[in-house]
């Protein structure tokens, strides 16, 4: 597609769309960021608190990039910081696999695995959208969940082919998991239309390459593709699940006790 052309395209989108789909990413990687740090002096190993932290890190920097521009195009002078601490609950259009407790290092793992096999197919088609700040911070993006893909990969074979209580504690962190997956690959007519517009990524062409990263490998760790019973859903619509009020209690809590305070 030639620049004209997507500029064209771009040109007739919807501010209030490019917000919202910008909230979307910001939000996956701001809560994300948000559980990965709950893991700081709490991994099994020194070396990962510092590797989840530096990935949780990763995560902050693309959530301060994608609310700052939701917050620019909105133009109602709302700076990352109000999107952050200052929207209530049901104002979080994130997918609900970002925002379950992390339980044991087993399904954080088995999550960190799963969202970033998907970002990486997500932030490559990104980087080549009609919108250049999209464009930008996918470019830089990728970069940063290609590394937390490996490490992901890395400890589920480590922990899938390894003990007994290794590989079980990570078949089952999979388990839990498995039943928010499909929310990843939900589209709808908010990316309908920024989709023909070029400027989004339309969900459901990440599941085929996504899953079959993860089926190669779930197939090295000798562990199986759970089977879900049931399928969740609903956090873009603002739906979420029990976990998500104390989280954002958590996150929110020294902003809204002092509403303007700098350092």
């Amino acid at each position: 597609m030639t620049a004209d052309l997507k500029q064209a395209r771009r040109a007739r989108i919807d501010a209030a769309d490019l917000v919202r789909y910008a909230l979307r990413l910001g939000d996956d990687a701001l809560i994300g960021a948000q559980r990965l740090g709950e893991w700081i002096a709490a991994a099994p190993q020194l070396e990962e608190d510092v590797a989840l932290a530096n990935i949780a890190l990763d995560e902050l920097g693309q959530a301060r990039a994608l609310l700052s521009y939701a917050g620019e195009v909105e133009g109602q002078g709302r700076d990352e910081d109000d999107l952050a601490y200052l929207r209530d609950e049901r104002e979080f259009v994130n997918a609900q696999i970002f925002e379950i407790p992390n339980g044991d290092f087993g399904r954080t793992i088995a999550r960190l695995l799963i969202t970033s096999a998907y970002q990486v197919e997500l932030y490559r088609r990104l980087a080549a959208s009609a919108d250049p700040t999209l464009a930008a911070i996918a470019a830089k993006a990728v970069k940063e969940v290609d590394y937390h893909r490996d490490h992901a990969t890395s400890w589920t074979l480590r922990l899938g082919d390894g003990t007994e209580e290794s590989h079980r504690r990570m078949q089952q962190g999979l388990v839990d998991v498995w039943p928010h997956v499909g929310e990843l690959f939900e589209s709808d007519e908010l990316i309908s239309r920024l989709v023909h517009a070029a400027v989004a990524v339309d969900p459901a062409t990440l599941e085929e390459p996504t899953m079959a990263y993860l089926d190669a490998v779930l197939a090295q760790a000798t562990l199986e593709q759970p089977e879900a019973s049931v399928r969740h859903s609903g956090g873009r619509r603002g739906i979420h699940t029990e976990g998500m009020g104390y989280l954002l209690a958590e996150l929110q809590y020294l902003h809204r006790c002092h509403p303007g305070a700098t350092w």
